[in-house]
């Protein structure tokens, strides 16, 4: 090992790195050429530009370079590879080395290319060596091509990692390679076709050495392996391993005449052996003579293969041939046919040319009237004009008066909070004096305000927005850069004077154009006087007419609302900065606007309470009225009990009482209705300017009034109301019905106490507020007054009375067809969105707590409010028929939820819908749908409503159902039904009413 080295050129650490190569060839048994396993992409690349460059390269000529790299056609794959001559065999052959690959052949002159400087690189393959190995001094033939195939299945077509160790001449790189972690150099030498260097020499000897074993090589080269010749197995496609330029028979004589040297050394040290020399001698001749024979057989062989290779060459440059002449005639005729028509063009040259001419200019004259680019860019920039000179500015008082309003409702939240009659003083003045600060800076904001165009400027920002967004569509993400409007406005100049130059250049065009027609106008002119001058005839037509035509094509091919990518997004980030400057001005339009607003009903308050505060005393004289009136109603409903219970008892008495007490009554209305505007202004008041009014006037209950929503009234009492009692649906609670001011109303008693009585008007309120943000269009009943009653511990709820309205008794009566059915529950749907966007669980959704108002308006009833939602949700009323209200997850044990009042809002509908066609209950107990008849549509959201991920209230008003429900059909089967006959409808109306009467029994809500 240290012998090698030291013959060698050792480059440091740059020959000790590792590489990962595959083997391409093999020349011995330690000696072999590889690629780079990273080599396959620059191979194929190589290969396709070798096979587009050679065949049409320029043959090599004169005398070759063996320092140049030529492409050379493989013999067996007729395919073009690099290669660089080794020595020339004669005038026509040479052999040469396939540099991307190791091997090398001998082929003709005319094979060899010059290929172009891009070509020119060192070749992909490397050749190495061995570490450490030397072939055997004594190795013969046999050995020698055994040892080739044995490192050939060790390195050819593998992936091998080799680790540099030197670098020798002729640029062999000794290498320590290993494939699979087995150590190549290992196995060859314990394969006996090589060995070990044993000892170390000087540089010379090493060298020596290499050189005799390079010229043993050459002399005992054999014909390469079939399996080295394999097509398609290297990294890339290469060209295969060709015979070595030195044939069997060269080795064979070179073998002989080792022998023969070795035979005469040996005649010379045995000179007395005179009859063994000469019979050697014989041997050594008829050798000789056998050898010259084999060498003319092979060289006759090797001319045949030669002659019929040849052959086969003339053969195909004959096919060649013929198809180079065949497409020689087809260009013939092509060139032809283009002449003739080329003649026949010539013939209408002027004719046509000046047509397709004047036709672009009449395109050209459309375009210009049509001013397709006129206006370009002028919306953007007026907007960007807009935007940045006359915007509104923050007014100076608004930052002031915002700290004072902050500095106002936070005293206003202490008054409110404050439980001690000094403080609450203390605290008032302190408002007070915020109040004078607030009242002075809301009239100066006020006069600054007055001042700009808010009003216009807010409608020609929404203008400019809304037609930008129409042009532009969605805006993109801000670029804040002062620049981006510079940059836009610099490209719009850019463009626009891009365009004015090809204009003016069509323009100059079509003048000179015109001149010189009519020149030429002059000079054909017979009836002309003038003496024409052939020389003032211009020649220069014909560049006239093309640069006409250029021109107009250009400027035709201009269209300044089309944009690159770059344009684009020029455009867009002055948009969205345009789009965002607007944004935020209606911000700021919007904040000023709101504080205007609220800073002129702030200077109106205090105008109207600046030297005064307000009190109850009217409130409290409208109850004094009352409670008078309420004694003389008394008095009166006492004096009709009298008489009618006394003997002699008065008709016209009687009517006259009764009069009486229905004017005292509207009285009473009236003033309650007072009393009731009253406590509206001062819980206004109380919200908005003066929280103190419920602690300075206690007596005056204005909190009672705020914390039922409006409802409660301590004026009106049960007893004065000639009130009727409902005995039949009064099981469970007090109901009575009554009629104030033409208005049938009901009367619903619920016993509280005094820790239930909060909640009651909690829930009372949380309800009545759902209902006053729509009023009517809510879709929920309204609740009219919450009473006390003296003579017995119950509240009162007054609601509207909808006599035979509720769903079970109009079916009973008169079933809803399906359009009725839809147009009612979508009432109901409406009113069930309202409650669950107040977050509000209705709980208790059945057929007595629902009304078709008109068989038309559905109206969702109120429910029970002593109750919670579970208690509400599992009541034995939430039933209809057979069918269970009550949805599954409940009776899991869940609690309540908008999912649920939606499940019974779905068993109503179904029952409404299948009329009385009989069903069956799953094992879940939602109704079989698909087993009874009804309309697609209806069936598809039934089953939306009874799935698990119900349809919300909300997407149920967007069904198709509803949306088309004046145009829905009735079903034939429907119709049919109501066509039964009349005995088996009356009995199952009989049968209706007998379970409406018993559910009724129970209803929170009764309508009969």
């Amino acid at each position: 090992m240290n012998s090698v080295t030291s013959g060698c050129t050792d480059e440091g650490t740059e020959y000790r790195k590792a590489e990962d190569v595959v083997g391409c060839y093999v020349e011995d048994a330690i000696t072999f050429w590889a690629q780079n396993i990273s080599s396959c992409n620059d191979l194929l690349k190589l290969s396709c530009a070798l096979a587009e460059a050679c065949p049409q390269a320029q043959a090599a000529f004169g005398k070759l370079d063996f320092n140049k790299i030529y492409g050379g056609c493989f013999s067996e794959d007729r395919c073009w590879y690099r290669c660089m001559v080794q020595r020339m065999i004669n005038n026509e052959k040479c052999q040469v080395l396939y540099i991307d690959y190791g091997n090398s052949e001998i082929i003709n002159r005319s094979e060899i290319v010059e290929i172009p400087e891009n070509l020119q690189y060192p070749g992909v393959a490397k050749k190495y060596r061995l570490w450490g190995l030397q072939l055997p001094a004594d190795q013969n033939l046999n050995m020698f091509d055994q040892g080739k195939t044995f490192l050939g299945s060790l390195v050819f077509e593998k992936a091998i990692k080799v680790r540099q160790k030197a670098k020798q001449k002729g640029d062999t790189i000794l290498v320590q390679a290993e494939c699979e972690k087995v150590d190549i150099g290992e196995e060859v030498a314990k394969a006996g076709f090589a060995e070990k260097n044993k000892s170390p020499g000087s540089t010379e000897d090493v060298e020596k050495r290499e050189d005799a074993a390079q010229n043993q090589r050459k002399k005992m080269k054999a014909p390469a392996q079939l399996w080295l010749n394999r097509p398609g197995h290297a990294l890339c496609n290469r060209p295969r391993a060709f015979l070595d330029p030195v044939g069997p028979t060269a080795r064979n004589e070179d073998f002989a005449g080792n022998r023969m040297v070795l035979t005469k050394e040996k005649t010379s040290s045995s000179a007395p052996v005179l009859s063994r020399g000469l019979a050697h001698v014989r041997d050594q001749n008829l050798a000789e003579e056998n050898g010259i024979f084999e060498e003319e057989k092979e060289a006759n062989r090797k001319e045949n293969v030669n002659l019929l290779r040849r052959q086969k060459e003339l053969e195909l440059e004959v096919e060649h041939l013929k198809g180079e002449l065949q497409m020689i005639n087809q260009e013939k005729e092509e060139s032809r046919k283009r002449a003739e028509c080329l003649e026949e063009t010539l013939h209408k040259y002027i004719g046509t040319k000046m047509k397709d001419l004047a036709a672009n200019v009449k395109v050209l004259k459309e375009t210009r009237h049509a001013k397709k680019n006129a206006g370009f860019g002028e919306q953007l920039s007026q907007a960007i004009k807009l935007v940045t000179e006359g915007n509104i500015a923050v007014p100076c008082s608004l930052e002031k008066l915002q700290k004072l309003w902050t500095e106002h409702d936070l005293a206003q939240e202490m008054i409110q909070l404050c439980k001690n009659v000094d403080e609450r003083d203390e605290l008032i003045m302190k408002r007070n004096g915020v109040q004078q600060n607030l009242y002075s800076a809301v009239k100066e904001f006020i006069l600054e305000v007055d001042q700009l165009f808010i009003c216009e400027r807010s409608n020609v920002l929404q203008e400019l927005s809304v037609s930008l967004e129409a042009i532009y569509g969605q805006v993109c993400e801000v670029n804040d850069s002062e620049e981006v409007f510079q940059q836009f406005l610099k490209w719009k100049c850019a463009k626009i004077e891009e365009f004015v130059d090809i204009r003016n250049n069509t323009d100059a065009a079509l003048k000179i154009l015109t001149d010189l027609f009519s020149g030429i106008l002059k000079c054909f002119d017979l009836s002309s006087e003038a003496s024409s001058n052939i020389e003032e005839i211009p020649g220069n037509v014909d560049d006239a007419l093309k640069e006409a035509e250029l021109c107009i094509c250009k400027e035709l091919k201009t269209d300044l609302t089309e944009h690159d990518e770059k344009e684009k997004e020029v455009i867009k980030s002055a948009y969205s900065k345009v789009m965002h400057e607007v944004r935020q001005e209606q911000n700021l339009i919007t904040v000023i606007q709101k504080t205007y607003l609220a800073s002129v009903e702030f200077k109106k308050q205090a105008e109207e309470w600046l030297n005064r505060r307000p009190n109850s005393d009217n409130l409290l004289s409208i109850k004094k009225a009352v409670k008078s009136l309420k004694a003389q109603l008394r008095w009166k409903l006492t004096e009709k009990k009298n008489i009618e219970e006394s003997d002699d008892y008065s008709e016209p008495e009687i009517t006259r009482i009764k009069e009486e007490i229905a004017a005292l009554r509207n009285k009473l209305f009236q003033e309650i209705h007072k009393e009731q505007e009253e406590y509206e202004k001062l819980a206004f008041l109380v919200q908005k300017w003066f929280p103190e009014l419920p602690l300075l006037y206690p007596e005056a209950g204005i909190l009672s009034y705020m914390n039922s929503g409006g409802l409660l009234s301590h004026s009106l009492e049960r007893d004065l109301l000639d009130a009727e009692p409902l005995k039949k649906l009064s099981t469970k609670r007090p109901l009575v019905c009554s009629e104030i001011q033409d208005q049938k109303v009901l009367l619903k008693g619920y016993s509280v106490d005094v820790s239930s009585e909060a909640k009651v008007i909690e829930r009372v309120a949380k309800y009545h507020k759902a209902w006053d943000q729509q009023k009517e269009e809510s879709s929920l009943l309204q609740l009219l007054f919450l009473l006390f009653c003296k003579s017995d511990p119950l509240v009162y709820l007054m609601v509207p009375y909808y006599p035979g309205a509720s769903l079970t008794a109009v079916q009973a009566d008169t079933p809803l067809t399906l359009e009725e059915t839809l147009k009612v529950m979508k009432g109901v749907a409406q009113g069930l969105q309202t409650l669950h966007g107040a977050n509000i669980v209705h709980g208790s959704l059945h057929g007595n707590n629902v009304f078709a108002v008109n068989r038309k308006q559905g109206i969702v009833g109120d429910f029970d409010f002593t109750k919670s939602e579970e208690q509400r949700a599992a009541a034995d009323t939430m039933v209809i028929g057979t069918l269970s209200l009550v949805s599954p997850e409940l009776k899991m044990g869940q609690p309540a939820s908008p999912a649920s009042d939606m499940y019974a809002y779905g068993c109503l509908l179904f029952w409404l819908c299948i009329q009385n066609q009989e069903f069956g209950i799953k094992e879940d107990g939602t109704p079989e749908v698909d087993a009874v008849g009804m309309d697609d549509k209806v069936k598809s959201l039934i089953l939306n409503l009874f799935c698990c991920d119900r349809l919300t209230a909300e997407q149920v008003l967007r069904n198709d159902c509803f949306l088309l429900a004046d145009a829905v059909p009735v079903p034939s089967q429907l119709v049919e039904e109501h066509e039964l006959p009349e005995e088996q409808h009356d009995s199952e109306k009989k049968d209706e009413e007998e379970d409406t009467a018993n559910s009724e029994k129970d209803a929170l809500n009764p309508t009969q």
